[in-house]
């Protein structure tokens, strides 16, 4: 069985925090649940749990919305019309778009996390 992840969790991966208290935005991931029919938590003594489909239907309809600038009707649009399931071989596609993001991502942290070894090598090698 996959991990469930919280609202607030579903918030700070998706950097949906407010800058001055540092709070998760949940209203926000509650607003696109009224809107997007795709969204459908599970709820559990009144608490959301997103799955691992769910988690990534929320990533698109993020990335859409915000990196893309598109309106909740296009973003809409979309996923009502299965749009984003036809242009996966297509470079200049939304999907594609996204997937680009993501590994963009995943690749600045991999390097983060390279430096940092490289950095706690070389103090580590000049003590001993």
């Amino acid at each position: 069985m996959s991990r469930f992840i919280t609202i607030s969790e579903l918030s700070k991966i998706l950097n949906l925090v407010d800058r001055s208290s540092n709070k998760p935005l949940n209203h926000v991931l509650r607003y696109w649940e009224k809107q997007f029919k795709q969204i459908k938590p599970k709820k559990i003594n009144n608490r959301r749990y997103y799955s691992a489909n769910q988690v990534e239907i929320v990533k698109l309809i993020n990335f859409l919305l915000k990196n893309k600038g598109m309106t909740i009707k296009g973003v809409k649009n979309i996923l009502n019309l299965n749009i984003n399931k036809l242009d996966d071989y297509n470079l200049d596609g939304l999907k594609a778009d996204h997937y680009k993001n993501i590994l963009k991502n995943k690749s600045t942290k991999l390097l983060e996390k390279i430096k940092k070894l490289k950095k706690y090598g070389k103090k580590n090698s000049l003590k001993s």
